[in-house]
């Protein structure tokens, strides 16, 4: 028989110590209360951080999208052997053949007030446009043809119902005669919306609708590109000396220290840092994408160090005794087995640090990485050059009505990247983790 007695009608319920009390029964229910209270907690907290992500989403959406499109107007352009000669055609008279397309549209606008405001309804890389058009097809020269050029930027707003026509006509940037003239464009079907390729083929402009990030992308891909290969490489055999052949003592204790406390400092230290060293002591040229992907690379190192160090400390040390085991030495070990088995946790963890690193702002600001950048052709790394998060602050910055749907644009499309190079990440480390049994 067993000595475990059970409770019985007999048994008083105000035995507060037995699990079938009265008082154990309470605390119990109390206790799974508190549990689910807190399953709730946690799973409004998730739900309270995806919505706020989404609103943020929206929004940028809402508000960027218009920057993917952009209005244009046919016109058709003559291109006067009196105003571009054959023998140099980039310095022809093009200002003149734009306005003549456009005035050829209004014959009843004569006076040159009228003209010059009418001259307006063209953006001012019109000309440059059709220059370049002209300059690669030379057989135009004498002949007429039609072609596509943007509107500027009130006309484009207007399109985009940015610009409301209701307004007072001292409150808009357009005047009624300027919008009767666009009208009788839209009515004649010359205008169309189509979508702004000059968002990724142009650099930054004064005009919103020409401004693009072909120079900010460039620039950011420099940068990131010094940073990799300064970053990479250190990080690794940092992670790999600490690790695998630094002795335990108090020295490597407090290195290791200073690199966590290093990967929590904000990131505008470090651009002090490059800002004192690299430009003030070393005197490197301000703006280049050498000092950014430097600055951009200490900041990433800490990162990348304790990665890998987590990364080799989880291939078993099995491995280890079975290389040493035949006869591999300390360093054939580390290099043809476990570094190959950590390898894909070490790109994760790269990834994953460039990922920050290109949305860094505050280190590029202090080392001039704002720099305004109208071509594509000085493009280098010694070179003066801006990045995606700085062109966000420079367009956010500017009073145009037009570089508000630039900003967020742009912003989507930082946010793109770094989607981009997380499931980069992801993929990578799915694709080639090793489960250990």
């Amino acid at each position: 028989m067993s000595d475990v007695s059970t409770p019985s009608a007999a048994t008083p319920a105000a035995q507060t110590g037995h699990w079938y009390s009265v008082a154990q029964q309470k605390r119990l229910k109390r206790r799974y209360a508190a549990d689910r209270r807190l399953r709730y907690l946690g799973l409004g907290a998730i739900g309270l951080a995806i919505g706020l992500l989404g609103m943020l989403i929206v929004s940028l959406v809402y508000t960027g999208h218009l920057a993917f499109a952009q209005t244009r107007v046919e016109l058709e352009f003559y291109v006067d052997p009196a105003l571009v000669k054959a023998d140099d055609i980039r310095a022809g008279n093009f200002r003149a053949i734009a306005r003549q397309a456009l005035f050829t549209q209004f014959p009843e606008v004569t006076s040159r007030r009228e003209q010059t405001q009418l001259a307006k309804l063209l953006s001012p890389g019109a000309e440059w446009i059709v220059r370049d058009y002209v300059a690669a097809h030379p057989e135009l020269i004498g002949k007429s043809f039609k072609m596509l050029v943007p509107v500027s930027d009130p006309y484009d707003q207007l399109q985009k119902g940015l610009m409301s026509r209701d307004m007072p006509e001292s409150q808009r940037r357009l005047s009624d005669q300027a919008i009767g003239w666009f009208d009788k464009l839209k009515k004649a079907g010359l205008v169309h919306t189509t979508f702004a390729y000059e968002l990724f083929a142009n650099a930054d402009s004064r005009f919103p609708e020409l401004a693009g990030l072909a120079g900010a992308i460039a620039g950011s891909f420099l940068t990131l590109l010094v940073c990799l290969v300064l970053s990479f490489p250190f990080g690794i055999a940092a992670a790999v000396y600490l690790e695998e052949f630094a002795p335990k003592n108090r020295l490597t204790a407090l290195i290791e220290v200073n690199i966590n406390n290093l990967a929590a400092v904000p990131s505008i230290v470090f651009g002090l840092l490059g800002l004192a060293v690299f430009l003030g002591f070393f005197g490197l040229p301000r703006s280049a994408p050498l000092v950014g992907g430097m600055v951009l690379a200490l900041m990433t190192l800490p990162t990348i160090i304790i990665a890998t160090r987590a990364t080799l400390k989880s291939v078993p040390p099995s491995i280890r005794e079975a290389a040493l085991g035949i006869g591999a030495s300390k360093h054939q070990v580390i290099l043809h087995h476990v570094l190959p088995l950590a390898m894909p946790g070490i790109m994760t963890a790269t990834i994953i640090g460039l990922a920050q690193a290109l949305g860094e702002t505050a280190p590029l600001l202090l080392i001039g990485m704002n720099a305004f950048i109208p071509s594509l052709d000085s493009v280098g790394l010694l070179e003066p050059a801006t990045a995606l998060p700085t062109q966000i602050y420079s367009w956010a910055d500017s009073p145009e009505r037009g570089f508000v749907t630039r900003t967020s644009a742009a912003i989507l499309v930082l946010l793109g990247f770094l989607v981009v190079m997380n499931a980069a990440a992801i993929y990578l480390r799915q694709k080639f983790e090793r489960k250990w049994s």
